[in-house]
């Protein structure tokens, strides 16, 4: 099994790598970005494993990237959202994405400076007002994409509206209640469910 670490690697990329670089790490920053703040939602959008998510979620919880709070609207539950240092991350994600539409497949989503409209270029800039929009300024607008495989779980479906970066989806899935080791968390059965 290969190390989180990069030993011997003095640079800032090792350093980024050992807390965004695993597996599902990329994917659960940007769906925080979208939206998602509870596990549940994590779960039911990405199909990944609750004991991988946990511990990427705690991984990020303890790098700073993520912010593990109570819910507000719901007793006992908690949410994650992306810290200061993990909104910066925005420029990067988008850069990643961009790359990822020219070379492997097309974006399911179009980024827009909300002030303007304008779709972001390089480095997630806004050509027309030559700035780098905050991730909290940015649209997010569904692309059709004429494919039939697509995603039908309620987290994907609120995703699928026009929206800005950082807003929560809103979406109540099965309630979830905390695991032994405060992170790791497992779906409740509702009465009548």
């Amino acid at each position: 099994m290969l190390g989180k670490d990069y030993a011997g690697q003095e640079c800032a990329l090792a350093a980024t790598l050992e807390v965004l670089g695993e597996r599902w790490t990329l994917l659960i920053v940007r769906d925080a970005f979208f939206g998602v703040r509870r596990y549940s939602e994590w779960v039911a959008r990405l199909d990944i494993p609750r004991a991988v998510l946990s511990d990427r979620l705690r991984g990020l919880v303890a790098n700073g990237v993520l912010e593990r709070r109570d819910d507000p609207g719901h007793a006992g539950r908690t949410v994650y959202e992306l810290t200061a240092a993990g909104a910066e991350l925005w420029p990067a994600l988008h850069a990643l994405i961009t790359w990822g539409d020219r070379h492997r497949r097309p974006s399911t989503n179009a980024y827009r400076h909300a002030a303007c409209g304008t779709e972001l270029g390089p480095g997630a800039a806004c050509p027309a007002c030559r700035v780098v929009p905050a991730a909290a300024d940015v649209l997010v607008v569904p692309r059709a994409t004429g494919g039939s495989g697509g995603r039908t779980d309620a987290v994907s479906a609120a995703m699928g509206r026009p929206r800005r970066l950082l807003e929560p989806l809103g979406v109540d899935g099965p309630r979830l209640a905390a695991g032994r080791d405060g992170g790791a968390q497992a779906p409740v059965a509702h009465a009548g469910a």
